[in-house]
């Protein structure tokens, strides 16, 4: 019998919960009634291959719970991550008769979350979200914390707000139509976790493989539980990145780059984060803060799962990126660099040079 877990995101004014359940897509209808009380129409964000595997079951569920819930789509990809895309949901929105009270309710991976995120932030000054994840990535990290936007040329996540949902419904049975190559993207984010503050998660996934992890729903659903709840954890702490919560961006400073130089067309952003994450170890290794053993383990943590999209871009580059990155302050580019396993600390004086030795040493290990 599967057990529902409830993790609780303690943010104010308005605490919530991630709710985790293998088959609870087919109960969240039951599950919103409570929360959101009656007279709410919902207004389901998604796109249109989650639409087609998934849409109908969401729809049953509200459907039989008594709400009144239309599907509203956009284009798929990182690339319709930005501000046409909003507003273009906007003017749907409008033309559905989408007022105060209504609902968005996001169906999908990260773009998804964090463009439907960013529209109820907005849409009418502000309009209540819930976030059902349908991806690896999004279950452990993009649904929880309430940051949303979306990306300008220059750069990642550059216009956005904070905006929490009203909850996170998370099932790992979506998981089972999603491709290996995005599963693995996701598991990338599980794996930072374990990084930055969980060792134990660290130690499953770096001893565990793919297969099993897929087949295995139990380790599964505690691989997704563990993480929500280090992130939530540090969400509570620092809701708004004045401090603690900047350690989440471990792998993200060198990875939002390579996403951003290649036009978000070459990686997924697991797939960026994770050789983020291989720089990050380099790097912490470079300045001595982090002994070459662990780097060394962190990076084949991460190669261990599988071939990572080529890194074909100068370092030069990378570098220019760097600079218009959100999390550069005064200047001065901040890397979240681990000093042990479950351990990191924010390091700001990170020489040039110890920086395009790591870009270089990503474009090895990829060729």
């Amino acid at each position: 019998m599967e057990v529902m877990t409830r993790v609780s995101i303690a943010v104010q004014p308005r605490p919530y919960q991630a709710i985790i359940e293998s088959g609870l897509l087919g109960k969240a209808g039951s599950c919103l009634q409570d929360l959101l009380g009656a007279n709410k129409k919902l207004f389901v964000v998604t796109v249109p291959l989650v639409r087609r595997r998934w849409g109908k079951k969401l729809l049953d569920s509200l459907s039989s719970a008594g709400f009144s819930a239309k599907i509203v789509t956009m284009p798929d990809g990182e690339r319709y991550k930005k501000i046409a895309t909003v507003e273009a949901l906007a003017e749907q929105l409008v033309k559905l008769g989408a007022e105060r009270n209504a609902v968005l309710v996001a169906l999908g991976g990260g773009v998804v979350g964090d463009v439907t995120g960013f529209l109820a932030a907005i849409y009418l000054r502000g309009i209540e979200v819930v976030q059902i994840p349908t991806t690896v990535l999004a279950q452990v990290d993009a649904s929880i914390g309430g940051k949303t936007g979306v990306n300008l040329k220059a750069g990642k996540n550059l216009v956005g707000s904070f905006h929490h949902p009203r909850a996170v419904l998370i099932d790992p049975a979506v998981l089972s139509t999603l491709p290996e190559r995005e599963f693995r993207a996701g598991v990338y984010e599980s794996l930072k976790c374990g990084v930055i503050g969980h060792p134990e998660l660290f130690r499953r996934l770096e001893s565990l493989n793919l297969k099993t992890l897929r087949r295995d729903s139990q380790i599964l659903e505690w691989v997704i539980t563990e993480s929500v709840r280090l992130k939530a954890e540090v969400v509570a702490s620092d809701e708004r990145e004045h401090g603690l919560r900047r350690i989440l961006n471990f792998g993200h400073t060198i990875g939002h780059a390579l996403e951003a130089e290649t036009e978000y067309r070459h990686f997924l952003h697991g797939e960026a984060v994770a050789w983020g994450m291989v720089a990050a170890a380099n790097i912490a290794a470079g300045i001595k803060c982090l002994d070459a053993d662990a780097a060394q383990r962190i990076s084949e943590a991460v190669l261990a799962n599988g071939k990572l999209p080529k890194v074909q871009v100068r370092s030069r580059s990378i570098l220019r990126r760097l600079q218009s990155d959100k999390k550069t302050r005064n200047g001065a580019v901040h890397f979240v660099l681990p000093t042990e396993i479950g351990k990191v600390q924010v390091v700001n004086d990170v020489p040039e040079k110890i920086v395009i030795e790591a870009v270089d040493e990503l474009r090895r290990l990829s060729s």
